[in-house]
């Protein structure tokens, strides 16, 4: 990266609250917000478990026609966005348009309307041949998953390139790092970046059962997702939205900006191998923690937190504890792991930049969220993953790393400027 890039401005959609406030305090306080899914009877399901949001569109300030026009997960963004821009403190007025762009990660677009729709213009499935008659205005909206990065857009007054990134389960690390290379290489001042996801929907449920990925466990759904946990089967859907504002870290002080985090290394990687399955010696995302440290100019000796992908399947958790030991070295007995998807799920696209917010927020508060639900580790994954209970901890730099279906493994590098100005 050429000029320096940190956030500004967070703003958050999920489990357990809407806000960047409750969603720490959720963190912090160990607890997981998975419950029996609400949004439909889902009790004919394999796995009928979902962390999800409670969330009133009119109690988070959106119009009935944006309610209308929007689904579920471009509310999500935009409410999220809001609070972005409002912590940030920026003046949109002031700003050229031209200057501000937009990068928005999703995994599966617009499934709660687009499943709704279907079920309408095929009369429950009863027609093979749909009537478009019966499709709402908004339809081919829901079709272009681009069109959530356009909502983002025209919220907050971007001019500047507007891009969706659809990279499966990495595509909100990967939409904040290209975000952040927009500001990095001057095309833009501020990026509005960040990924959203509302999943929570029978299509989706029923994908999950049928590979068998999700947890069929609901003898206790709170406890039901358990990262690194012997006794864990599979994740545990989740719902959601996260929103950074990224900006050159001169400009931010020019103004006098409250600065969370530096990003100071992104690198991507693909192991070309399955669709769904991952090699046991993670060397793909160990390649990818190497480069983002390599461009971070920081050693394996630097990291002190690292904020895990840890979905609970067997296959994951050990392959990225294997990637941890193959990059970090002796580095990776030594420092924190931990899955805040114990607590908020698995928000498939969403996830990677809700944990770049919990990664600037441990940053901010010195605090390391724990693993919930982490009562017996599985032998194969032997490192320090902070079962149970939050942990105040000396943390200047952070590693959060994502891995998703069709290979995709990414690595991000948050710092405190203070540590990379010495």
């Amino acid at each position: 990266m050429n000029r320096r890039v940190v956030i500004t401005g967070i703003g958050t959609v999920t489990p357990g609250g809407v806000g960047t406030k409750a969603f720490w305090e959720l963190l912090t306080a160990g607890r997981s917000a998975t419950r029996i899914i609400r949004a439909f009877d889902a009790t004919a399901f394999r796995s009928p478990l979902a962390a999800e949001v409670d969330f009133d569109p009119a109690l988070a300030g959106l119009t009935a026609q944006q309610v209308r026009r929007m689904d579920r997960a471009a509310q999500f963004a935009v409410v999220s966005a809001r609070e972005a821009l409002a912590d940030s403190g920026l003046e949109l007025g002031g700003l050229d348009p031209g200057r501000i762009g937009v990068s928005l990660g999703s995994a599966v677009g617009c499934t709660v309307s687009l499943e709704e729709e279907y079920v309408v213009l095929s009369d429950s499935g009863r027609r093979w041949l749909l009537d478009h008659e019966y499709g709402v205005p908004h339809l081919y909206g829901h079709m272009v998953p681009s069109t959530l990065a356009v909502e983002v857009a025209w919220e907050s007054g971007s001019e500047g390139p507007v891009q969706l990134v659809s990279n499966g389960c990495t595509s909100g690390l990967d939409a904040v790092g290209y975000g952040a290379q927009l500001v990095a290489e001057g095309t833009v001042d501020v990026a509005v970046a960040g990924a959203t996801d509302a999943p929570v929907s029978p299509i989706t449920v029923a994908c999950f059962d049928a590979i068998k990925a999700t947890t069929p466990d609901i003898s206790d759904p709170e406890h039901a997702s358990r990262p690194f946990d012997l006794a864990r089967s599979g994740f545990v859907l989740g719902e959601g939205a996260a929103v950074l504002i990224l900006e050159e870290l001169g400009a931010a002080r020019a103004r006098g900006a409250h600065i969370y985090a530096e990003l100071v290394g992104y690198a991507a990687r693909s192991n070309a191998y399955h669709m769904t399955g991952l090699k046991p010696d993670g060397r793909e995302m160990a390649e990818a923690i190497r480069v983002a440290l390599d461009q971070a100019r920081l050693n394996p000796e630097d990291v002190d937190y690292i904020n895990a992908h840890g979905s609970g399947t067997k296959q994951n958790d050990r392959h990225e504890t294997a990637a941890f030991k193959r990059s970090l070295g002796a580095r990776a007995y030594e420092v924190p792991v931990s899955s805040i998807k114990s607590m908020v799920g698995h928000s498939l696209g969403a996830i990677g930049a809700i944990e770049v917010a919990a990664s600037a927020l441990a940053l901010e508060h010195q605090i390391v969220p724990p693993t919930a639900n982490l009562h017996t580790p599985d032998p194969e994954c032997d490192l320090d993953y902070v079962p149970l209970t939050a942990r105040d901890h000396r943390t200047d730099v952070v590693l959060s790393v994502g891995s998703g279906f069709g290979g995709f493994q990414t690595a991000m590098v948050l710092a405190r400027p203070e540590e990379m100005d010495a």
